[in-house]
């Protein structure tokens, strides 16, 4: 029987584990950790990751053929196909401090299974890593080999979080890269081999190991550049009176361009698009790439400008100041059907808000109290970000309340803020929540997800990123 071994049991690890142990019944499939509440809410009714379908995918493997562990050192060294999907933050300190990916993680797992390997390995990288990471891995492994032998695969993930589950069942490409020797295509091909029991062989993509350490980056910087380049037009709708729903409608209908990603939106977030965009710039920069760093650059620029422009709409409609003012916020999340709340937009409009003394009022159906709090005192990475959308010290957090439902959220606020496209914001009874609200009641539509022709008659004043301003809104003062 083929053994795999994920290290980390994380967003990515997790999922694809379960869905290869459901697809390849015959193969044995473990993750391993080393945080126990994290394996101990794997083996739990409550797992640690909320993901639609990923539940069920769980419950129909686990103890059969997919099992979650602590005891790497055992798993690992068992292994036939071991799967990395550690962590790999953006360095703070050092070289390359705000760009570069911090490697800690992926060289201590890499050192662990050299330490307690006894049989020949295919390593997969599964975490996103920036383009040579199989080379020093490989170092590493080969260095501490102990004659055995060992092949770095990189096999980059694409989910989306939301549809992870879909996205594993039905991709669009799997990607595998490998060394160009003999036994480089051998583990291609015995890679290639557990992906083939479900997914179509056309739809296998084999390169070499940098061009798909490349793809990855490269393919969710294009997708963030989507969404920059509708957020940098939604601005120029506001300032002339076009409509950004109705430009990205008869853009997206070039065939050569295509709908998806295309909504503009208070900004993107997630763990990946920022990280990936910031790698790619530093490896452009360390290969003496400047004007292709500073295109790049520009990506992460607009969508600092879009939270910015949000945040700066809302304190000057609210007669220049939202100090002392309750501000409904709902959705914190970087988008809906998930709970993850890494790089949202969510949080730097909530510390923009706060640095105006705001008083802010959350409800978020996927994100716990604890999760938000920490995400607000967090210093978190703040490279380039303008200085008001710094993190705000954590006393500011005491301004803060996390509720459970959107009419406590929104009673007696001023202003109401939609950061994430939950379908339940959709179909609030707005009538009732502008009855409960102080008076003249805000909406800023984060994600134009409203109606706000319905919401203009029931009496708000309606900003939704892109549309024709409300009078109200041209009268304030004009942007920063």
């Amino acid at each position: 029987m083929v053994k795999i071994c994920c290290i980390g049991a994380g967003y990515v690890g997790g999922p694809t584990m379960a869905v290869i142990a459901l697809k390849c019944p015959k193969i044995e499939v473990t993750v391993v950790d080393i945080s126990v509440p994290r394996i101990t809410a794997w083996n739990s009714d409550q797992l640690p990751i909320y993901e639609p379908g990923l539940d069920e995918v769980v419950k129909q493997c686990r103890g059969k053929n997919l099992f979650f562990s602590t005891d790497v050192e055992k798993h690992v060294s068992e292994a036939d196909i071991i799967f990395v999907s550690v962590n790999t933050p953006t360095k703070t300190q050092g070289l390359g401090a705000g760009k570069a990916a911090d490697l800690t993680y992926w060289e201590s797992a890499a050192r662990m299974i050299a330490n307690v390997s006894k049989s020949d390995k295919i390593v997969v990288e599964k975490s996103t890593v920036p383009v040579k990471t199989a080379e020093a891995i490989e170092k590493i492994l080969t260095h501490n080999s102990k004659e055995i032998k060992y092949q770095i695969l990189s096999n980059p993930e694409f989910l989306a979080e939301g549809t992870a589950i879909q996205d594993l069942f039905n991709p669009d490409r799997v990607l595998i890269g490998g060394r160009e020797t003999p036994d480089g295509q051998k583990a291609i091909q015995a890679l290639k081999h557990v992906y083939a029991h479900w997914v179509p062989e056309d739809r296998i993509i084999t390169t070499n190991l940098w061009s798909a350490e490349l793809s990855k980056l490269a393919a969710n910087a294009f997708l963030a550049q989507r969404i920059s380049s509708v957020n940098a037009m939604s601005a120029l709708c506001e300032a002339t009176g076009a409509d950004v729903t109705q430009v990205s409608h008869a853009v997206g209908k070039d065939s050569r361009i295509g709908s998806r990603f295309l909504n503009a939106s208070v900004g993107f977030g997630g763990s990946c698009f920022q990280k990936d965009i910031l790698n790619l710039i530093y490896i452009c920069e360390c290969n003496g790439l400047t004007e292709v760093a500073n295109y790049w650059k520009q990506v992460i620029k607009v969508n600092d400008y879009q939270k910015n422009r949000f945040v700066n709409r809302i304190v000057s409609s609210m007669f220049n100041t939202v100090s002392g003012k309750k501000i409904a916020v709902l959705g914190f999340a970087f988008k809906k059907d998930t709970g993850d709340t890494r790089e949202t937009p969510a949080i730097d409009v909530c510390n923009g808000l706060l640095g105006d003394k705001a008083r802010l009022s959350i409800y978020d159906p996927q994100v716990t109290e604890d999760q938000i709090r920490r995400d607000l005192s967090m210093n978190k990475f703040d490279w380039d970000h303008p200085i008001h959308l710094q993190p705000a010290s954590p006393s500011a957090v005491k301004r803060v309340n996390v509720v459970w439902d959107a009419y406590q959220a929104t009673k007696d606020a001023h202003g109401v803020c939609i950061l994430t496209e939950w379908d339940e914001y959709k179909t609030l009874d707005y009538q009732r929540i502008y009855d409960n609200m102080q008076k003249p009641a805000f909406i800023f539509d984060g994600r134009n997800i409203l109606d706000g022709a319905k919401l203009r008659e029931i009496g708000f004043i309606v900003y939704s990123i892109g549309k024709p301003l409300d009078p109200w809104l041209k009268d304030t003062i004009s942007m920063a």
